[in-house]
């Protein structure tokens, strides 16, 4: 068994709750890192951000779940079957995890549309890069397109057993098709393609709105008093 070292960062103000404080356990920097033992660590509850890999350590807090999808149980519902519907023309191009200067604008683009960036806000390449990249992952950029046009870019890294999906950003004109939807739908069935038991989905939390929408795909799975269970929601699978 490998020990990893871990360090605890400061607190400081929670991204996702309100008048909460936040802390991280993350691997430590020099210790070294490749996709069979990122593999091991998302299993119990580990994220990436570029090449920092971390999991929440928040006292009196457990809010942020980590989460995943089961390939096999995983079933469509009525609207993400007409997001399927609407999409069945998208080309989709798998790429290597290189800066492109393409995706660099509908990345700048997108935070301006959805994350309240301003065109005077400096987003640099070397930002972008290591927000994304790593330099020992197996990450892809994967292209949607539309019409020939790029409507949206999932960052997905490539595990033995399993799509993490890393984050995806999308042209705001493109919004009637859902792409950020097309993105998770397309990594499940890339995912099934493969052989492969999961696609990971980064920390639900409950009472955050931009972080519920992993609502949407059932069954979803929670790493909860360390055991993955599924979670269980008042809705049904076809809201």
């Amino acid at each position: 068994m490998i020990s990893v070292p871990l360090w605890l960062t400061a607190e400081h103000d929670c991204s996702y709750l309100d008048h909460k404080l936040s802390r991280s356990a993350v691997v430590h920097p020099d210790f070294p890192l490749d996709t069979l033992l990122y593999a091991r660590l998302i299993e119990q509850g580990f994220r990436r951000s570029g090449d920092q890999v971390y999991r929440p350590h928040c006292e009196n807090c457990q809010a942020c779940v980590p989460s995943r999808i089961s390939v096999a149980a995983f079933q469509a519902n009525r609207k993400q079957r007409r997001c399927l519907r609407r999409n069945q023309h998208t080309q989709v191009v798998i790429k290597t995890a290189e800066f492109s200067e393409r995706h660099f604008d509908l990345y700048r683009r997108y935070q301006i549309a959805r994350h309240e960036k301003t065109p005077q806000d400096h987003i640099s390449r070397e930002d972008y890069l290591h927000f994304l990249g790593s330099n020992w992952c197996n990450t892809w950029f994967v292209e949607f397109l539309i019409e020939g046009r790029l409507a949206a870019v999932a960052v997905v890294d490539a595990l033995d057993h399993a799509l993490s999906a890393v984050y995806t950003f999308f042209d705001p004109e493109f919004n009637d098709y859902s792409p950020g939807v097309f993105a998770v739908l397309w990594q499940i069935d890339e995912a099934r393609r493969r052989d492969l038991e999961f696609v990971y989905l980064g920390f639900w939390i409950a009472d955050c709105r931009k972080m519920r929408y992993k609502n949407q795909y059932q069954p979803l799975q929670g790493l909860i008093a360390g055991q993955w269970q599924d979670i269980h929601f008042h809705q049904t699978n076809e809201e």
